[in-house]
């Protein structure tokens, strides 16, 4: 587990804190009324959020 831990920290790091961000977009700026489909629910703003940062880290990880 350790392993796996350590050869994805930064991609886990990346999905960390976009579900922080997903969370705190939905809670600063989130749509009140429920027409918005992202952020008037903080069950999807939050893994949206994770996959951003996940795929966010991507683009600055180097290659081997």
């Amino acid at each position: 587990m350790k392993g796996v831990i350590s050869k994805y920290k930064l991609e886990l790091l990346g999905i960390v804190a976009g579900g922080v961000l997903g969370f705190l977009y939905y809670f600063l700026i989130g749509c009140k009324d429920g027409t918005c489909m992202i952020s008037s629910n903080p069950f999807i703003s939050v893994p949206y959020g994770s996959l951003l940062g996940f795929f966010s880290v991507g683009l600055f990880k180097k290659e081997k």
